[in-house]
């Protein structure tokens, strides 16, 4: 088994974790200042691990160059923007076609990809994602008790481009933050992931910390007080992002994100067997689907 295979696994863990923990802060953060965290508290771990690794593998700090900074700031933008724009989506009434629609990450991921690095992909790749992102439709129609008639009655409608948009930001962020580490050209891929993880989160910290300070500023103090809750969110934030930076610095970023669909199985098992919900068939489906999509993953690697 190749590396990025279990630091793929290990992120979407980690980020189910920090989901979950942040459900927690709901009520005392505003979704904005909730977005915050995961960049404010994840920069420690981050900088211990970038600390760390330079020790135990004796690699000097490694330098900066043009292409790096403008893939690390374009690409914590991106990420940003995802963000802001998801906000947006859930402001309107009817957002649940739109919240289908920003399933299709991964295939924007792929695009992306090819577009900017020449990623390419495999037949058996190739089917896996299309078997991916269909499952993810289905299981976010699923949850949101959605029918066909729906969604392509939905399909030209604001909240759906803006859902759209917000895979777009996403799988641009992903790729760019892939390319910054790969500019580094460093023969450990290790101390490229760490170093680019870092810088990323500072940049994103600044213009976070502007903009929360322009449109929410009560919200900077509030992410103090709370802060016990908020690191918690940051570590296991931090501990998903190194994963995420680890695995695309050594693997076709589409790879990675397709693989990180396991993420919802994680989900969906706790669903099941600590809060004994009821599942929609549907939802059933799209688990079904991105397992199958999983395996195939594993079995063409």
């Amino acid at each position: 088994m190749e590396l990025w295979i279990p630091l793929t696994i290990a992120a979407a863990f980690f980020q189910n974790i920090r989901s979950a923990m942040q459900k927690h802060l709901k009520g005392k953060l505003s979704t904005l200042g909730a977005s915050y965290i995961r960049f404010l508290y994840a920069w420690p771990v981050a900088l211990v691990y970038l600390f760390a690794v330079i020790v135990i593998e004796g690699h000097p700090l490694p330098g900066f160059n043009s292409n790096f900074l403008l893939y690390a700031l374009f690409g914590g933008i991106c990420q940003i923007m995802f963000t802001i724009f998801l906000l947006w989506l859930f402001s309107f009434h009817n957002f649940a076609v739109g919240t289908t629609f920003s399933k299709l990450e991964t295939v924007m991921v792929a695009i992306f990809g090819l577009l900017l690095l020449g990623d390419k992909l495999t037949p058996a790749i190739i089917v896996a994602i299309a078997m991916s992102t269909l499952g993810l439709v289905v299981l976010s129609a699923g949850q949101a008790r959605l029918n066909i008639k729906n969604l392509l009655s939905g399909l030209w409608r604001l909240p759906t481009l803006i859902g759209l948009a917000c895979a777009g930001w996403l799988g641009m962020s992903v790729v760019l933050f892939r390319a910054a580490s790969l500019s580094l050209n460093l023969d450990s891929f290790m101390v490229a992931a760490a170093f680019t993880l870092l810088i990323v989160l500072i940049m994103q910290i600044a213009i976070m910390t502007v903009l929360i300070g322009l449109r929410e500023p009560t919200q900077l103090g509030r992410v103090v007080t709370h802060w016990r809750p908020a690191m918690l969110v940051g570590v296991s934030g931090g501990l998903a992002s190194i994963g995420w930076f680890s695995a695309f610095t050594l693997q076709n970023a589409t790879y990675v994100r397709a693989l990180g669909q396991i993420e919802l199985i994680f989900t969906f098992v706790a669903t099941l067997l600590f809060f004994r919900e009821k599942v929609a068939r549907a939802e059933i489906a799209g688990i079904a689907l991105i397992s199958a999509a999983i395996i195939i993953i594993l079995l063409a690697d």
